[in-house]
């Protein structure tokens, strides 16, 4: 019997994978909250306000080589020039002041006042007490500027930024020691299925090990989620329910991994419409078609598919951007890049396709995709064996070894 869902849906319909992930961000907002980090804590955390310059970068002109300093005006039209050293500057020292001749110094030291061109002192030669410079100076030759890198006031980071290591290089650059960041989405997490074991533990018969809830916690720890781990749930569509409402008052996402399908053991559907909403639940996409949405006692769920394979791309790409949105964070989706296939693929069309594939160097230069061995949506060695995915978008059928076709390495999407 077809059950009728939230939004006029059945769970009979199939949504694409666009209208899906547009679906599960739309119903969540930024959670509240901020915190003052050092900056040595602060990498993966979301910028909570921008971040504008209180200095110029660099604060002085300084030298952006080992050289001499000198003034444009002295050199000589068209030849060598000679001048009289009039001292030196070490990095950590005061400016100088530059009088007819030339300054010694060394990089990132502040250039003297009056210099406005530095000679690399692999370009002179150099005498006693004087040194001797080409011809073909240019003006303002190796100085770096004050405020040349960044100006004081000047915005440098947009609220929204997952900082990254050379975003807190940049702040450690401008003297700032902390930063103002959200606070991280808490997110229940938890396996279903009576076959399941903790790993290390011994097998059962029938029994197989967890690796949905390693590979989820992984994902969303690099996605910056604080994660609050469940373990295994049974099959039992009672305790299924109260768990749930149990992880909905502490967090805010409930994401689970097997028991959305239709087999007779498959009750996380069933316990999410008793305890809140479920507004979606197929989507058109292979591996990886039962993905549930919707909302367990007010707070966001998302039911992933049992098999690894069809966890990963759900993740990935319904998963992901909404935990973007939950952290505030200015998502910008993966952007494919183009690569030739080294297989031939044909298929119903309908739905959008992920291929698992390796990449090689084809004989022009040219990434070749090859494809891995293992298509099952329950293999891990297949994800674990490739370097990333093949998009085949839901209107095509067929394509030939040759052909070219959108790649998304697994770096762009973790």
């Amino acid at each position: 019997m077809t059950a009728r869902l939230g939004g006029g849906r059945t769970d009979s319909d199939l949504v694409t994978l666009d209208e899906a992930a547009a679906d599960a961000v739309s119903r969540v907002h930024p959670v509240a909250g901020t915190l003052e980090l050092p900056l040595g804590e602060a990498d993966g955390h979301v910028l909570a306000q921008a971040v504008t310059a209180p200095r110029d970068l660099p604060p002085f002109a300084n030298s952006a080589v080992d050289g001499y300093a000198i003034r444009f005006a002295d050199l000589a039209t068209g030849a060598s020039t000679s001048l009289p050293i009039l001292g030196r500057t070490m990095a950590g020292e005061a400016p100088a002041v530059l009088g007819q001749g030339a300054w010694r110094i060394f990089t990132g030291a502040p250039v003297p006042d009056g210099a406005d061109t530095i000679v690399m002192q692999e370009d002179v030669v150099g005498g006693a007490g004087t040194v001797t410079l080409p011809a073909g100076i240019n003006r303002g030759a190796n100085l770096r500027l004050a405020g040349e890198d960044v100006a004081c006031g000047q915005q440098v980071l947009p609220a929204g930024r997952r900082l990254r290591p050379q975003d807190l290089g940049l702040l450690a650059a401008l003297g700032l020691a902390e930063v103002i960041v959200r606070r991280r989405p808490r997110v229940a997490l938890f396996s279903t299925g009576d076959e399941l074991t903790e790993p290390g533990r011994p097998l059962g018969p029938g029994a197989i090990y967890d690796a949905n809830r390693a590979m989820l916690r992984a994902m969303l720890l690099r996605a910056g989620a604080e994660v609050v781990d469940l373990g295994i749930l049974r099959d039992e569509a009672k305790d299924l329910e109260r768990r749930l409402r149990e992880a909905a008052a502490d967090c805010d996402l409930v994401l689970t991994s097997g028991g959305v399908s239709v087999g007779e053991a498959d009750h996380v559907k069933d316990a999410v419409l008793a305890c809140g909403t479920l507004d979606l639940w197929r989507v058109a996409i292979k591996p990886g078609k039962p993905i549930a949405i919707g909302s367990v006692s007010g707070t966001p769920f998302i039911g992933l598919p049992g098999n690894p394979v069809a966890v990963f791309v759900g993740f990935a790409f319904v998963t992901r951007p909404l935990l973007a949105r939950l952290a505030g964070e200015a998502y910008a989706p993966p952007q494919a890049r183009p690569v030739r296939l080294g297989f031939a693929h044909a298929r119903k069309p309908g739905r959008r396709e992920f291929l698992r594939v390796s990449l090689e160097q084809d004989t022009d230069g040219i990434a070749i995709a090859r494809r891995h061995p293992g298509e099952g949506a329950g293999s891990l060695a297949s994800l674990a064996q490739s370097d990333g995915l093949v998009v085949l978008a839901e209107d095509v059928a067929q394509l030939a070894a040759g052909d070219t076709a959108p790649f998304l390495p697994y770096v762009e999407l973790l």
